[in-house]
């Protein structure tokens, strides 16, 4: 079981059970002040038997929910607006036969210590019993009126592969005119579209303007444009371009997202500011820097704080498919000129932080200027950087480089996974 401030994720049957939704819920509802709470679930076998066991648990504890039935992840985000606090049902990208639990409060995910109080037992005193209510959101009539409407009516393609966007995507493109064809081999694809080939998706959007793939809960998006699949950089900066587009001039960007994107914004009158790796690293940085946008690149993860704070795959979408084709195409070619790098090394979780602090030293002599915001990031120059990260939730060191020089990217993740290795022999 994986638990992070992103929510509980498990094997369903196996280290997530039944008796595991209902004391997480248990623990959750205390946190919830307006005794409110929307649900809804993407599209996993395990979804509703989960669903329906997380609303007892609530409800026991006296709160009142609200239930959406299979909506996206960001559906159920704008909705906690309105009541106070939400709770999806759902697993992300992960593989098929995991669910999970992601928390809401206030709009936005838990905090450290809010997610603390969900991990840990408390007595449960006496309540009235809370109710259940069906409901049904305005999502898509809020999304178009943020977006506008499209001038060209682009033909778009969809593959929402099996899951929750299945019903709001086309609807919200369609509200801003867009013509819409759903790519009936959704099923035949994995869950997460930043790691499958959308081979169908990718031959379909040669004929259309533009093609859009999404995970089980909506909140991943990548874009598809002539025949070729795109980098999550590529989804993130075109959302950007539309904030701009739209007057937004303080942005918030992952430690990892491309430079290009950066360059982009400061080339346009924007700042930017960075954060830790992670959505709500990221979403956190922007409460506090008082951010209009921004996002993750390593998920294409583009955020519009105004209008929800987190992932929304699905608002982007319309975002990028109300941009004119041109300016598309010119975004794709700038962010396009500059290459990453990703690859990971096995070393064992207790040693990670000697790992680092020995490789610390190596990358200052070698390289001169650090940042420690999340790891260790080396920026060798204007176009190149590296970054070295501990991983979370696995017994593996990632390395990320870019550069706009492929050849140089090549040779500094070389000397790189050659340094981790050494500082790992020493570590033991």
């Amino acid at each position: 079981m994986k638990k992070s401030i992103s929510g509980i994720r498990g094997i369903f049957g196996h280290d997530l059970t039944l008796a595991d939704v209902l004391r997480f819920c248990s623990n959750f509802a205390p946190l919830i002040k307006s005794k409110k709470c929307v649900i809804g679930n993407d599209t996993r076998p395990s979804s509703d038997i989960v669903r329906e066991t997380a609303i007892a648990a609530l409800m026991s504890r006296g709160i009142d929910v609200y239930n959406l039935g299979m909506v996206p992840t960001p559906v159920v985000f704008r909705e906690s607006r309105r009541y106070g606090a939400g709770l999806i049902i759902t697993s992300s990208h992960n593989p098929i036969q995991w669910n999970g639990l992601k928390f809401i409060i206030s709009g936005r995910g838990p905090n450290e210590k809010e997610f603390k109080d969900i991990l840990e037992e408390k007595p449960q005193a006496k309540s009235r019993i809370g109710t259940e209510a069906k409901i049904t959101s305005d999502y898509v009539i809020q999304a178009a009126r943020i977006i506008g409407k499209t001038r060209n009516r682009p033909k778009i393609i969809i593959d929402v592969g099996g899951g929750a966007a299945v019903n709001v995507a086309p609807q919200l493109l369609k509200k801003i005119g867009c013509q819409v064809l759903i790519s009936q081999d959704s099923q035949n694809r994995g869950p997460d579209p930043t790691a499958d080939k959308l081979t169908k998706l990718v031959s379909l959007s040669k004929k259309a303007d533009m093609g859009f793939a999404f995970d089980l809960d909506g909140d991943r998006l990548v874009v598809v444009k002539d025949g070729k699949k795109q980098s999550p950089d590529i989804t993130l900066a075109l959302g950007v371009s539309r904030a701009l587009d739209l007057g937004y001039k303080r942005f918030c960007l992952s430690i990892d997202t491309s430079i290009s994107v950066e360059k982009y914004i400061v080339d346009r009158g924007g700042t930017v500011v960075r954060s830790k790796v992670g959505e709500a690293n990221v979403i956190d940085m922007m409460m506090r820097k008082r951010c209009q946008a921004g996002g993750e690149g390593s998920s294409g993860g583009f955020i519009l704080p105004e209008f929800n704070m987190c992932r929304d795959g699905i608002l982007t979408s319309g975002l990028i498919a109300a941009m004119a084709g041109k300016k598309v195409d010119e975004i794709i070619k700038f962010v396009s000129n500059y290459h990453q790098l990703r690859t990971k090394i096995g070393i064992e979780s207790r040693l990670h932080d000697k790992v680092l602090a020995s490789l610390k030293k190596k990358l200052r002599q070698r390289f001169g200027k650090i940042i420690t915001v999340d790891g260790i990031k080396a920026v060798i120059d204007d176009d190149t950087w590296a970054l070295v990260r501990k991983s979370n939730t696995e017994d593996i060191i990632r390395i990320s480089v870019e550069s706009n020089d492929l050849e140089k990217a090549k040779s500094i993740q070389k000397q790189l996974t050659s340094l981790v290795k050494e500082s790992h022999v020493q570590a033991r």
